[in-house]
């Protein structure tokens, strides 16, 4: 008897999808709650290397949904914790971790060598980082999210369409854990449905699970989905910078409030409130680019989606919540 004989006894798996997963190099963004079942699944499945990405710690709120922490772990680094589960699960998973927040001036570099792309962090600027980069590196993308009683997981990139073009316009409300809520269950399910989906697509199982999104309702106990192979990716989109790219002929403006950052994005940012923006419709000037900014990217989207209406120079978006620029309304992952 040996480890994953449940597992090769699948003519789905064998021997050569067993190999497949032992040579596969997973990235997975974000430790909390969809991470929690994600990751001793990957590792108990034989994934041969991961590497985990999430600058936040461990804290009491977490614990209702993030099952690999306990009240012992709290003011940990959640890599440190998650990667220290999965090698107690299965010596044989090779575990990187990065203490960071993934960016947009570091996904490139901490996605080099990856098979594939987990996002697990549950954040719309995140997602769409993710979603950019791995389209334009051909990199296979599985990306979950979980809030209330319902959520969903899709297949994006590496030869489908992006999230982009399932999702081509944020929300009207960032709603989030802290903000809405979420039942621990559905989180759990959600993410084991997303290793699921990672699985099959290192596998090369048929029907692929790129193209596929699968939605969740626990409320209803209804599951649903649709395949998007061939959506069209959107001519527009506003892209996400971090603060290190921003050029000193940037035209920048800063949409949170003195309250919520007393230091503006940069020294010559225009700090204006976004009613006042979408009333007053301040415009650039000479300069080549115009990036607004706001906490979680929500508020930037919908005043460059104002701008474009009368200005067509190009636009950047700046994520500025703490203590990762690109988490949004919650320092918590989902």
């Amino acid at each position: 008897m040996t480890r994953y004989d449940r597992q090769t006894i699948l003519h789905e798996v064998g021997t050569t999808g067993q190999q497949a997963l032992a040579a596969a190099r997973v990235v997975v963004v974000g430790a909390g709650g969809l991470a929690a079942p994600v990751l001793p699944l990957l590792a108990g499945a034989g994934v041969g290397h991961i590497t985990l990405i999430d600058g936040d710690h461990v804290s009491l709120s977490n614990l209702h949904r993030q099952t690999l922490f306990t009240e012992a772990d709290i003011g940990t680094a959640k890599v440190t914790v998650a990667a220290r589960a999965m090698t107690a699960r299965n010596s044989n998973c090779t575990v990187v971790c990065h203490a960071v927040p993934l960016a947009p001036d570091n996904v490139a570099t901490l996605t080099q060598d990856a098979t594939l792309v987990l996002d697990c962090a549950d954040s719309f600027a995140t997602s769409y980082v993710l979603s950019d980069h791995c389209l334009e590196a051909g990199l296979p993308l599985i990306s979950a999210s979980a809030l209330g009683f319902g959520g969903y997981v899709g297949g994006f990139c590496g030869g489908a369409p992006s999230l982009r073009a399932v999702f081509p316009d944020l929300p009207d409300r960032a709603a989030s854990c802290d903000t809405a809520g979420v039942m621990g269950p559905v989180v759990a399910m959600v993410g084991a449905a997303q290793a699921q989906m990672a699985l099959a697509c290192i596998l090369g199982l048929s029907p692929s699970p790129l193209g596929q999104l699968v939605s969740f309702d626990l409320a209803s106990y209804r599951f649903g989905g649709f395949r998007f192979d061939t959506a069209p990716e959107p001519d527009h989109g506003f892209g996400f910078l971090a603060p290190s790219q921003i050029r000193a002929n940037d035209w920048v403006v800063d949409l949170r409030g003195q309250g919520e950052a007393p230091t503006a994005a940069t020294p010559t940012a225009l700090r204006i409130t976004l009613p006042d923006f979408t009333r007053d419709t301040p415009r650039p000037s000479h300069q080549t680019r115009a990036v607004i900014a706001c906490r979680s990217g929500l508020r930037a989207w919908q005043a460059a989606t104002h701008l474009a209406t009368y200005w067509n120079g190009p636009v950047s978006l700046l994520a500025m919540g703490e203590p990762s620029p690109l988490k949004g309304q919650t320092d918590e992952n989902m």
